[in-house]
């Protein structure tokens, strides 16, 4: 006589994690917004590819055939919309993005370990997280990260500068970026020691500092910051942008690829020089 083993039964792991999300948070007039926010994709088509992106509806606070609206505007623009942040207990149909509650703004003193506060950050995260995030708000004429401080004054390093003690506002990261990871900072410069691979990405509100190769993309002054500059040891970069001008790889001339260059804006264009 044989009998069947019995099967055993495994268990469903339920696991919490968190992930840091761009937001958007349109404002009345919406066709001025909508405006706004036109300009400032076409200066970056291709920004919010592939990006989680939650939609604050707290201050427009629409009602849901507005919403509908507004989420398909946002997708023909290649805007997909994650989530919805909608207080009063709003009831959205199972076609529409879910409603969160209880979000958190993210900021490096909240993302970033407690020794890593004084603008320090030992390694990279993960493959596709970020380092830190703010708020995305379009305002007239301009796109803004919202609710943070204006960002602070870069200046350009003298050529025998030596790296030096960052200040409160500053992230150093000392290992390599790897591809597929976004590192933002919304509150001043970010200084990479190591290089910076392709398929990875640098926003910074102040200027980009890296001292080895940089074969990603790096967007200084993100926060609308004119003065901020691009700095690298070795020019590989797929996109060099400053305040939301920008230059791929394509579109740089031969002489600045693979040499010690700068980025910034000089009357109102993008210059990309090298320096020695």
């Amino acid at each position: 006589m044989t009998f069947a083993a019995p099967l055993e039964a495994k268990s469903i792991r339920f696991r919490a994690r968190s992930f840091v999300a761009f937001t958007l948070t349109p404002e009345a007039p919406l066709d001025v917004w909508l405006e706004s926010l036109d300009r400032w994709v076409g200066n970056s088509p291709g920004y919010f590819a592939g990006r989680p992106v939650v939609l604050d509806l707290n201050v427009l606070k629409p009602d849901v055939v507005a919403i509908e609206a507004l989420v398909d505007l946002l997708g023909q623009r290649g805007i997909r919309i994650y989530a919805i942040e909608l207080d009063g207990g709003t009831e959205l149909g199972a076609h529409l993005p879910p409603v969160l509650v209880g979000a958190k703004e993210a900021t490096t003193d909240g993302l970033l370990q407690p020794s890593r506060k004084a603008g320090r950050a030992e390694d990279a995260t993960p493959a596709g997280d970020t380092k830190a995030a703010g708020d995305i708000k379009a305002e007239a004429g301009d796109l803004k990260a919202g609710d943070l401080k204006p960002a602070s004054d870069a200046r350009a390093q003298p050529k025998d500068a030596k790296i030096a003690a960052p200040d409160a506002g500053t992230l150093m990261i000392r290992s390599p970026i790897r591809s597929g990871q976004l590192i933002f900072h919304p509150h001043g410069d970010v200084i990479v020691l190591g290089s910076v691979a392709s398929g990875s990405e640098i926003v910074a509100t102040g200027s980009i500092h890296v001292y080895g190769t940089l074969r990603g993309r790096a967007s200084a002054g993100a926060q609308g910051n004119t003065a901020a500059r691009v700095f690298c040891r070795r020019n590989e970069a797929e996109l060099l942008s400053v305040d939301g001008w920008y230059c791929t790889a394509e579109e740089m001339d031969p002489s600045v690829r693979g040499k010690p260059v700068q980025a910034f804006l000089d009357n109102g264009m993008l210059r990309i020089a090298p320096f020695s």
